[in-house]
């Protein structure tokens, strides 16, 4: 799909909204990154028909063919290493992963959580936003470490949690926000500007004690 340097595999489990959005964001070239494949552990994940609909090469393993959860990881990495991939994205990717697969590609696999992290890590963080009547929400780009939802932050993007709204309206904002926010930290990867080192995010040599922040409406 792209001739561009940074082979990114995209690894999901469901619909693939932020794929879609890698995808438009590749087709209109601004993105310096090659979606060299799309892996699902399911095998009805839409995500995949959106693959396959733009060109990306696509490959599935069910989870429930393996006995364990490093079994299954292993196998994931089998596939995906014939891509030769520099760069991992977590895209609804509903799997804990294991510490060899963290390991194997260390520093180079990123995740969008929605939530403004370290807060609400976990899932249904809209519901449990609105509950605990927060008064600003968004989403976090961050790398992947053993420790769940808790690798170095690096990009988040944040709003207003408006009166009233939904747990849905809520989601349907934030989701908005990744679709933005994910490419960028997915191209400073792809540019060299963004590393993993020392067990921290680095952007354009500066240590990122904590993420950068953008406003969003």
């Amino acid at each position: 799909m792209s001739s561009k340097s940074c082979n990114t595999a995209i690894l999901i489990s469901g619909s693939g909204t932020n794929l879609q959005s890698f995808i438009d964001h590749v087709a209109s070239d601004k993105l310096e990154i090659s979606l060299a494949i799309v892996f699902a552990n399911r095998a009805n994940a839409y995500g995949l028909t959106r693959a396959r609909d733009a060109g990306i090469a696509t490959a599935c393993i069910e989870h429930g063919d393996f006995d364990d959860r490093l079994s299954f990881d292993r196998a994931v990495a089998k596939m995906l290493d014939k891509a030769v991939p520099r760069l991992l994205l977590l895209a609804g990717y509903m799997r804990i992963l294991s510490p060899w697969f963290v390991n194997h590609y260390a520093g180079r696999i990123l995740n969008i959580h929605p939530a403004l992290l370290p807060a609400f890590p976990g899932l249904d963080t809209h519901r449990r936003v609105l509950d605990a009547d927060v008064t600003w929400h968004g989403s976090t780009v961050h790398f992947v470490t053993d420790e769940l939802d808790a690798g170095p932050r690096i990009l988040q993007g944040r709003l207003a949690v408006e009166p009233g709204e939904s747990a849905d309206e809520l989601a349907t904002r934030v989701q908005s926000i990744e679709h933005q926010i994910y490419p960028q930290a997915a191209n400073w990867f792809a540019n060299g500007r963004l590393v993993y080192r020392d067990g921290a995010a680095w952007l354009d040599g500066k240590r990122l004690d904590e993420p950068i922040v953008m406003d969003f409406n």
